[in-house]
């Protein structure tokens, strides 16, 4: 990319900009003169309006030039420069143009997600809310309460390697199992790299954690902290940037686009739960985040941290070839035990709503030892199954397949993947039967069952459904972290991150879901599902006990994941991996298309495999990309849209993009495409 910003600029000025459309290319305009008079000292990065078709858009600046493909006089002018500096640093622009081009992303579109929208809009109020903004940095004040706590001798060696590293890239794999202090080691790592007048930035993966972290970080230190996630406002979001990109912000903390928050002075970038797929964007730019702040850190020439108790396979292998520095913490911070594990296996049992008699007598005990329990149910809903029990009819979403899910409060039944709702049916609709029944369990009718099980103890529900309310999830974290014997019931929102200090129970009353699962990363995600809920469990003084209910009690992956641990398995999921060349032997892209017709997304598909083909052939790829498909998607009805899949792996990165970025451009002029929605997923994290 050239910088005209400091030489003579040539006549005419071309403008070559990045305006927010699906197309995957750039834009020419015009620069008036009366525009560079009064920004004489153009630079990349920079934000223009421009006109585009009947409407204004906010456009970056790319690059200047004195030449363009089309005709100059048929080239319009740009409306108005917006910015006098570049809200982008170079080195930056040039990386998020690399992730465009790598994720297979109209470059416009790819800047315009990754600005934050108080940017976005149209030009006059953005100028007035950046001149408030500039006054007010939103940024988050703290107290300090919590001092540094000793560090265990693993603990001190992480600490040491990555401060040692400030100052130039590494890239570290912090592998510590579950309540081995992970977060004090970034504490202090943060500590030194503010010490060193340098910023932070935190990534974790979802908001539910946002807060329990950002409180740890406001015990820690006195000083401004950047708050980035999806539920702020717009304001809050542009200030935090603004606090963050002008350097009045040391410490950075946000889930995914938190990555793309420019720093005055970088000095240490820190993914936490690594492994977490909500790192990756499922729709629209779809880049990783985790794989981006690895590049970014490279770029900026700063140590990253990865940390993880179970690690992605990925990650374990870069740090078993040498790309990454692997730290472990192998022992829980001060006096806590590992857990205990037992299998529960549920054709030998009574059940009852769901629970074995096993179960309930080990909930009972710890209870009455004056201690917590955490039920971990990944379903949410009171039933998952409304089914009629003359005629075995169920019912079923009538835009996805997938069944609807029962809901007590208030009465409805709901598709969890479309989010429609439909009242509960009292007949039943094909043979006007009466008994319908609810089959199977999720969070609500676990919630109601334990509470009549035991009504002297708080039964505490933590799901999407009752945390939507704003601050209601902090406030039943503080509810727990009194101390009161109670019982938590909850999905994978307390699976993740989570410090119970009283809970030595958990109890996983479904853990078979993953074993079985179309997605080739299935069983990868169950052990990391399950270990990360284990690890809830004897975080304190008190020993911990973790007890799985499954109908699969003699499965091979279950006995080594309680036996043996999660990198013993992650090591046998490996040499499958290996074995069927599948990630992270080979890198893959899965190519999506979905229309209401259920052919037209198999016909676009048919013709873009054709022509992966006609590639190969002339780009002699034949014998280094392998393609599968199309394929119905697994749920191949979701949202009253037909999904069809073609996957495509090559064992070199750059072959497989050599693939893509003419794949893309001639998907993007096949005529048929105006009649499916498609997509290009690189890297892609959820096969369903």
């Amino acid at each position: 990319m050239s910088d005209s910003s400091l030489i003579e600029l040539p006549c005419p000025v071309i403008a070559r900009v990045a305006v927010p459309t699906p197309l995957r290319r750039s834009f020419d305009y015009l620069l008036p003169s009366s525009l560079l008079l009064d920004y004489p000292a153009l630079k990349p990065g920079i934000r223009v309006l421009v006109p585009f078709g009947n409407r204004e858009l906010t456009a970056v600046l790319l690059e200047l030039d004195s030449s363009s493909l089309l005709e100059i006089n048929k080239l319009k002018p740009v409306i108005r420069i917006l910015d006098s500096e570049p809200l982008i640093p170079a080195h930056l622009l040039s990386l998020w143009l690399w992730a465009a081009k790598y994720y297979q992303h109209p470059i416009g579109d790819a800047l315009h997600t990754l600005m934050p929208a108080g940017l976005r809009g149209t030009a006059p109020a953005q100028l007035k809310i950046r001149a408030m903004d500039k006054k007010k940095s939103g940024a988050e004040h703290a107290y300090p309460a919590e001092q540094e706590q000793l560090l265990n001798p693993d603990q001190k060696t992480a600490c040491d390697q990555i401060t040692q590293a400030l100052g130039r890239y590494q890239g570290f794999l912090l592998d510590g199992v579950t309540g081995s202090g992970k977060t004090e080691v970034y504490l202090q790592a943060i500590a030194q790299t503010r010490t060193a007048g340098k910023q932070a930035l935190v990534l974790v993966p979802e908001i539910s954690l946002t807060p329990q972290t950002l409180a740890r970080f406001q015990q820690r230190f006195d000083e401004p902290i950047a708050v980035l996630h999806s539920g702020l406002t717009t304001r809050q979001r542009l200030n935090a940037w603004l606090a963050a990109s002008s350097g009045q912000a040391g410490i950075i903390i946000g889930t995914r686009s938190a990555v793309f928050t420019p720093m005055a002075a970088p000095g240490l970038i820190i993914v936490d739960e690594e492994h977490d797929s909500s790192f990756k964007q499922q729709d629209g730019f779809r880049y990783s985040a985790r794989d981006l702040a690895v590049m970014r850190a490279s770029a900026e020439q700063i140590p990253i941290v990865l940390g993880s108790a179970t690690p992605s396979l990925e990650s374990l292998q870069n740090a078993a070839s040498g790309r990454y520095t692997r730290l472990r913490l192998t022992e829980r911070a001060g006096s806590a035990n590992k857990p205990r594990f037992v299998l529960i296996d549920t054709h030998a049992q009574d059940m009852n709503q769901g629970f074995s008699g096993k179960l309930l007598e080990h909930i009972q005990q710890h209870l009455n030892d004056g201690n917590q329990v955490l039920v971990f149910i990944n379903r949410r809903g009171f039933a998952p199954v409304l089914q009629c029990g003359d005629c075995g009819w169920t019912a079923e979403c009538k835009f996805c397949d997938a069944r609807l899910t029962i809901h007590k409060s208030p009465p409805h039944l709901c598709c969890h993947h479309c989010e429609r709702r439909h009242p509960v049916f009292r007949h039943c609709p094909d043979c006007g039967g009466k008994s319908m029944q609810a089959v199977g369990v999720g969070t609500e009718r676990s919630e109601a069952f334990l509470q009549s099980c035991f009504p002297t103890t708080d039964v505490i529900r933590i799901d999407r459904d009752v945390t939507r309310k704003k601050d209601e999830l902090e406030r039943l974290l503080a509810k727990v972290q009194q101390g009161e014997p109670c019982i938590l019931v909850g999905t994978q929102m307390l699976a993740k991150g989570h410090h119970f200090p009283k809970v030595t129970l958990v109890a996983v009353l479904e853990a078979d879901s993953g074993l079985f699962s179309a997605d080739f990363r299935g069983q990868e995600f169950m052990a990391q599902l399950l270990t990360q809920v284990a690890g809830r469990a004897g975080r304190a003084e008190q020993p911990g006990e973790v007890l799985i209910q499954t109908q699969h009690a003699t499965h091979q992956s279950l006995h080594i994941l309680i036996n043996q641990g999660y990198h013993a398995l992650a090591e046998q999921l490996m040499q499958e991996r290996q074995h069927t060349s599948m990630p992270p032997f080979t890198h893959l892209a899965c190519i999506r298309a979905d229309a209401i017709n259920s052919q037209a997304p198999l016909e676009f598909l048919m013709k873009a495999r054709a022509l992966t083909e006609q590639i190969c052939d002339k780009q002699h790829l034949q014998q280094r990309i392998m393609i599968n498909g199309p394929l119905p998607a697994p749920m191949e009805k979701r949202a009253n849209r037909f999904r069809q899949q073609l996957l495509v792996r090559a064992h070199h990165r750059q072959d497989l993009q050599l693939l893509l970025s003419t794949l893309s451009l001639q998907l993007e002029g096949l005529s048929s495409q105006r009649h499916v929605r498609w997509s290009v997923d690189v890297d892609p994290q959820d096969m369903m």
